[in-house]
């Protein structure tokens, strides 16, 4: 064994170290300074406690403002919190506390649940041990010590931990003070260095191990950040979505409904129904003269989707039928359909193709069925039951990079038509289970890491790209494209998926120059993605404040008195005529008690008409979200309304509205 270990250095330099010498060695070794602000080492890529040995190989000392010190900031919040409710709550049993999203939790087994009144008392005591500024150190047990240890603490769910931790791994305990747990580590060097930029949010109930047969205990959720500002702003962006939830606001617009006996589906209304074909509507003009718009069967034999692949890996996730015959014989298992492509090979595949009629391209408003469980339902961004933009695209591979980046193009320039310009574009590669030679997917990613640096270039850096490594369908790579919204959150919407497999498995083939059988490339393409998701992403984007062009109910002429109640059904009219969606009200209220009622259920517009503006042929438009009442004459309200009222795509082409 070496005495010593090699050590390279981000900046490309090496330098030998004492066999046994600890990443905090190793900060010393470079500055003071330095060693006071790590909190852990990277090597090669992995976390590590900056009280580990070192070992051969590149390491990175890891300061608290580093990216991947967010984790460690969260992790180590998780124990203090579980240290602060055993000293307030002796007793208590502290069971598994994950970092997550955002934040981190714990769940605890105690008689009496905590509430969300217990949380400022938790953050007081958590704040105190964390002034305490306690080092975290780690020891190595043998599995019968840490049982002994927990079980004579009372703490059965750790004994069963130990237990479900398999041979040959290091059962670590980890310390900060006296108090010490259970824990594959790493963390930082002291509790001080957590910082105080965290909230405890809620409560919630949670089945050990999620099953619902063993006892339930109490998990308390929080956030932790690296700066107070950081988390000032996540509080806000809280905040801010809570404001724009698309159910609230779905209630209060009147769009939509869900009840418990369609879970996972949506009951639209007439004005929720209204905005939804309003954004297939312009879909489908997007794709007009560029793809042929198909219907596949919604209910189709379980063989079919045997062939493509999708009983084996996405059986469970599949509504299935049972149709008995007259006798055993005629037994039959269909499945509601969740994803189009099987039924669009079929089309492709009917009647002989030649290369001279490629690309061509299949798209379809397809509704689509996948079981999700109860408990991941959300609105309209989470359902059992949508309609997906989706297409196909049969090319020869010589026209595959074309067709992908024709794709990109549709795809930012429809973002883009609704305001979202900060998009983000990564390639998702081979996952480990999949199907396809390894020959066909080294080709399919070579072109599409190709063309994703062609998306780049064009855009002159205002796209940002990067690689998703492993996270590919198990039928090819894809790219995935994320979309920010106005208040900064992320929504991964479109993908462009590269398939030689789904082709092969049907059998389908082009005739080519050679007057062969040939195999064609299928891509497959989706760009709103579920377009209830989309339309729920819209809803939230845009506060309920939609554009006129495709808000629910563009305008309301509402009258001060009866009086003028006449030119109103007149102006009402003159807009209906020009494709607006208008409702009138001249009920016997002030007018503004109808403003309130108008603008809670986000009306972009209020025409407000007294007798001056009937005997002026004039009206006072009022803007949501605006006090300000502007009077204009009525050809010049009805001029600008119609204007604004057009879908971008028409306006590129200089049309008119279109009637609805």
């Amino acid at each position: 064994m070496s005495d010593t270990v090699s050590l390279t250095f981000p900046d490309g330099s090496e330098r030998s170290f004492p066999s046994g010498a600890t990443g905090r060695d190793v900060a010393e070794s470079i500055s003071k300074s330095l060693a006071k602000k790590a909190v852990a080492i990277a090597l090669d890529g992995t976390l590590r406690d900056l009280s580990d040995p070192v070992e051969n190989g590149r390491i990175e000392i890891v300061t608290r403002d580093d990216p991947r010190a967010l984790e460690l900031i969260r992790h180590d919040t998780a124990h203090v919190m579980a240290e602060a409710v055993q000293e307030l709550w002796p007793g208590t049993q502290v069971t598994i506390g994950p970092v997550i999203e955002n934040g981190f939790y714990y769940d605890f087994a105690r008689n009496e649940p905590f509430t969300p009144d217990d949380l400022p008392k938790i953050e007081k005591r958590m704040k105190e041990i964390i002034a305490r500024n306690r080092p975290f150190t780690k020891e190595i047990w043998s599995r019968e010590k840490v049982k002994e240890t927990f079980a004579a603490k009372g703490e059965s769910y750790k004994v069963e931990l130990a237990d479900a931790i398999p041979e040959g791994q290091d059962l670590k305990i980890y310390f900060q003070g006296d108090w010490f747990d259970l824990c594959r580590g790493p963390h930082m060097a002291a509790t001080g260095q957590i910082g105080t930029a965290f909230k405890l949010m809620k409560v919630a109930g949670a089945y050990w191990r999620g099953d619902s047969n063993n006892p339930m205990l109490t998990r308390i959720y929080g956030t932790a950040w690296a700066t107070q500002e950081d988390l000032d702003r996540y509080l806000h962006i809280l905040a801010e979505a809570e404001k724009r939830d698309h159910r609230r606001l779905g209630r209060e617009m009147d769009l939509f409904h869900f009840q418990e006996e369609g879970p996972g589906v949506v009951f639209w209304h007439g004005k929720g129904w209204r905005v939804f074909q309003t954004l297939v509507a312009y879909m489908r003009r997007r794709l007009a003269g560029t793809y042929q718009e198909v219907n596949a069967p919604q209910v189709l034999d379980k063989s079919l989707w045997e062939t493509s692949g999708h009983w084996g890996w996405y059986r469970d996730n599949m509504f299935k039928v049972t149709v008995a015959g007259d006798d055993n014989d005629d037994d039959r298992v269909f499945a509601l359909k969740p994803m189009n492509c099987p039924g669009h090979v079929q089309i492709f595949k009917h009647g002989l193709k030649s290369y001279r009629e490629l690309p061509i391209r299949l798209a379809e408003f397809g509704n689509v069925h996948r079981y999700e469980p109860s408990g991941a339902l959300h609105g309209l961004m989470r359902v059992r039951g949508f309609t997906q933009d989706d297409a196909h695209v049969f090319c020869t591979d010589e026209q595959m990079a074309a067709e992908c980046l024709r794709i990109n193009d549709l795809i930012l320039s429809v973002y883009k038509d609704f305001g979202f310009d900060e998009i983000v574009v990564k390639l998702s590669t081979r996952p480990e289970k999949r199907v396809g030679s390894d020959a066909l997917w080294d080709r399919a990613e070579s072109v599409m890491t190709e063309v994703l640096k062609t998306i780049e270039e064009q855009s002159g850096g205002r796209i940002r790209t990067g690689i998703l490594p492993g996270e590919g369908a198990f039928y090819g790579p894809k790219f995935e494209y994320t979309l920010k919204d106005a208040i900064g959150r992320e929504w991964q919407c479109g993908t462009t998926q590269v398939d030689f497999n789904l082709p092969e498995r049907f059998g389908a083939f082009y005739i080519n120059q050679a007057s062969e059988k040939q195999q064609p490339v299928m891509i497959h393409r989706a760009i709103c993605g579920s377009m209830e998701r989309f339309l729920g992403i819209l809803i939230e984007n845009f506060a309920g404040h939609m554009p006129l062009w495709i808000a629910p109910v563009q305008v309301v002429v509402a009258t001060i008195t009866s009086e003028a109640d006449d030119y109103g059904r007149e102006v009402a009219e003159l807009l209906r005529a020009e494709g607006l969606v208008v409702e009138t009200d001249f009920r016997n209220e002030k007018i503004n008690y109808k403003v309130r009622e108008h603008s809670v259920t986000k009306v972009p517009v209020i025409l407000v008409i007294g007798k001056r503006e009937a005997e002026e042929r004039s009206v006072n438009m009022r803007r949501l979200g605006s006090q300000a009442q502007v009077p204009m004459a009525l050809q010049e309200a009805m001029g600008a309304l119609i204007a604004e009222a057009t879908p971008p795509d028409l306006v590129r082409k200089g049309r008119s509205l279109p009637k609805f």
